[in-house]
C-alpha cells in the first residue's frame, strides 16, 4: 500500500471500530464521518470505494442482530447445503477452489527440512500481507505491516526450510481472491503443516459460504466431535493462512464477533466486506 492507501485504510478501520462499538445506537453518516475527521460526502465516497457498499448497509452486515439472524435463519439451509454439496449458490466463490494438502508426517516433524519456500509481500483491502508457498501450494499467509517481523514469523513455522523472496504463480493465484472479478479465479492449493484435527477443522471452514457465519460449536458438530468447541477455537487460532481459510466466518453463538489472530477490527471488516459483495451478487 502507498501512504495514502494506508491513511484511507486506517480511517476505514477507525470507522468500523466505531460502528462495531456503537451499532446499537445506529450512528448516522454525519456521526461516523465526524469521528474520522472527514466530511460526510468524502467519507461516504471513501467508504463505498473500499467496502463496495454504504456505511449504513455495512453497519447492518456487522451488527450483532444481523449475525444472529444469519446464524438462526440462514445457516440451517445455506450452510448445511453448502457443506454437503460444496456449493454456496451465490456465484463462483473461492471456497470451491481451495484444496488443502497436509504435509507428510516427516515434513511436519522435521520443521520443513528439504522444503523450498518462496515468499513475497502484497496489498489487500485489509492491510499488507505476506504470502509464502512451497511447490505444492500456499503454506502461509498473514496480515503484517512489518516485513522483518513477517519473515521472522514465517521462518518460525518452518525453521529448517530454505527461503527465497520470490513471487510465484502459486502465490499469484491465491492473491486473485482479493479482486472483484472471480470469473477467472484459478484453483488454489494449500500445503499446510498441522495435526489431523487441525486440518480437519480448516477443511470444514472452507465450506462456510461467503457472506455466511458459523459458530465454534457448529464446527465441532460438523467434524463429529460436538464437545470440542474449545479445541476448534485453538485450531482456528493456529490457522496459518489468513482469509483463504476463513476462520473470520466463525463467531460466538451469542452473535459477538469474537477473537481473531489478526485483530477483531480486521475480522469485522472482512465479515462486512464479504457480506456486501455476496449481497450484490444475489
Amino acid at each position: 500500500m502507498n501512504e495514502q492507501e494506508h491513511i484511507n485504510y486506517d480511517r476505514i478501520a477507525e470507522a468500523i471500530e466505531y460502528i462495531k462499538i456503537n451499532f446499537k445506537e445506529q450512528p448516522n453518516l454525519d456521526e461516523i464521518a465526524e469521528k474520522v475527521h472527514l466530511s460526510p460526502f468524502h467519507f461516504q465516497r471513501l467508504f463505498s470505494e473500499w467496502a463496495g457498499t454504504t456505511p449504513k448497509k455495512f453497519l447492518q452486515y456487522i451488527s450483532i442482530e444481523h449475525a444472529k439472524k444469519l446464524l438462526s435463519d440462514k445457516q440451517a439451509t445455506l450452510f448445511d447445503t453448502a457443506f454437503e454439496t460444496g456449493l454456496s449458490g451465490t456465484g463462483r466463490l473461492h471456497d470451491l477452489f481451495v484444496n488443502i494438502e497436509g504435509m507428510t508426517p516427516a515434513e511436519y516433524k522435521n520443521g520443513g527440512k528439504n522444503l523450498s519456500v518462496n515468499y513475497s509481500f502484497a496489498e489487500s483491502p485489509f492491510g499488507n500481507l505476506i504470502v509464502a508457498s512451497t511447490p505444492k501450494g500456499v503454506c502461509y499467509m498473514a496480515f503484517e505491516d512489518d516485513e522483518a517481523e513477517a519473515v521472522n514469523n514465517l521462518t518460525k513455522k518452518f525453521p529448517n526450510a530454505t527461503f527465497q523472496r520470490k513471487l510465484d504463480l502459486i502465490q499469484q493465484s491465491a492473491l486473485f481472491i482479493f479482486q472483484n472479478d472471480w470469473s477467472k479465479l484459478p484453483q488454489i492449493k494449500l500445503h499446510l503443516k498441522g495435526t489431523d484435527f487441525q486440518v480437519k477443522v480448516w477443511e470444514t471452514l472452507l465450506k462456510i459460504p461467503m457472506g455466511q457465519l458459523s459458530t465454534y460449536g457448529n464446527i465441532a458438530e460438523k467434524i463429529g466431535n460436538p464437545n470440542a468447541s474449545r479445541a476448534v477455537g485453538t485450531a482456528l487460532g493456529s490457522n496459518p493462512v489468513a482469509f483463504l481459510i476463513p476462520c473470520h466466518r466463525v463467531i460466538q453463538s451469542s452473535g459477538n464477533v469474537g477473537g481473531y489472530m489478526w485483530g477483531e477490527t480486521r475480522k469485522t471488516a472482512i465479515i462486512g466486506w464479504e457480506g456486501a459483495r455476496t449481497n450484490s451478487e444475489i
